[in-house]
């Protein structure tokens, strides 16, 4: 698998302390316990709950354009800011919210994730802090959506299974299997357990050290590569409701530099609960 390795996107932790007081970069906390952000924090940082925040009524569970443009404006977010994500869980839902901003149009030079995380900052003994910012309201607006980077449903069932498209299924292998259809204590289940058809299974915790970190390119590289991963056709990565899809985008397209790589949103919380989707 060749690739043009793109690592503007990932700044480390020392990156990051250089720049807290930086009046053009905002860093935003994305958790997956939506609590952690008050009990300590990157100074300064953004807290961003997802499942208000991020989340829209949707099977896509996008939020809708307006709503995304409140969000930004709320917390005081410029289209010219430099924006940081990071956050618990080795940053599944900062990877999500990076991708969102991607997708609605941000300056793609001015989004970057943190290696690492929230457990990274606090396993170096980095300052937190646990006041919360009142940014002054800003007037956000978001660009034509970047589609390219975006499946739906209706983009897909017509496409399985297709020898023209890579399917990346980047859940655990018992949600792949079918022995499960959620990670244990989600209360969220599909009614149908398995797989999209075709799709190859590439766990996301494969793509990282147990710190968090991503691997090396190399590393990265070969895991793809022996897994039968394409990257002479388009990718389109799922997981359960796209958090951990976007984790694997941002590899795949970010430090891996590929082209053609979308993230299907719905992933298997729509897809399992089609009635006439096809299941593996």
């Amino acid at each position: 698998m060749k690739s043009n390795v793109q690592t503007e996107s990932l700044v480390g932790t020392d990156w990051v302390a250089r720049h807290l007081s930086d009046e053009n970069v905002r860093f935003l906390e994305v958790d997956v316990d939506t609590t952690a952000y008050k009990y300590g924090h990157i100074p300064g940082a953004i807290g961003i709950n997802w499942t208000t925040d991020l989340c829209g009524a949707s099977e896509n569970r996008l939020p809708d354009p307006d709503s995304f443009m409140r969000l930004c404006g709320s917390r005081g977010l410029s289209n010219d800011t430099t924006l940081v994500f990071y956050g618990d869980h080795h940053n599944w839902f900062a990877a999500y919210a990076y991708w969102l901003f991607h997708y609605y149009g941000h300056d793609p030079h001015k989004l970057k994730l943190m290696n690492g995380g929230r457990s990274k900052w606090i396993a170096e003994g980095r300052a937190l802090s646990t006041d919360i910012p009142q940014p002054s309201p800003t007037e956000y607006h978001i660009a034509t959506p970047n589609h390219a980077i975006y499946t739906r449903y209706d983009d897909l069932i017509d496409r399985v299974p297709s020898d023209q498209i890579t399917l990346l299924d980047v859940r655990t292998p018992a949600e792949y299997r079918g022995e499960i259809t959620a990670p244990p204590g989600i209360p969220e289940n599909a009614r149908h357990a398995g797989h999209i058809p075709g799709a190859i299974n590439v766990p996301w915790i494969e793509t990282v050290h147990e710190d968090g970190t991503f691997k090396s390119i190399p590393e990265l590289r070969s895991l793809y590569e022996q897994n039968g991963v394409r990257n002479d056709q388009p990718i389109v990565v799922y997981c359960r409701i796209g958090e951990r899809a976007a984790h694997t985008w941002f590899v795949l397209h970010h430090l891996l530099g590929l082209k053609e790589v979308s993230n299907y949103t719905g992933s298997w919380r729509e897809w399992g609960n089609q009635a006439n989707a096809p299941v593996a």
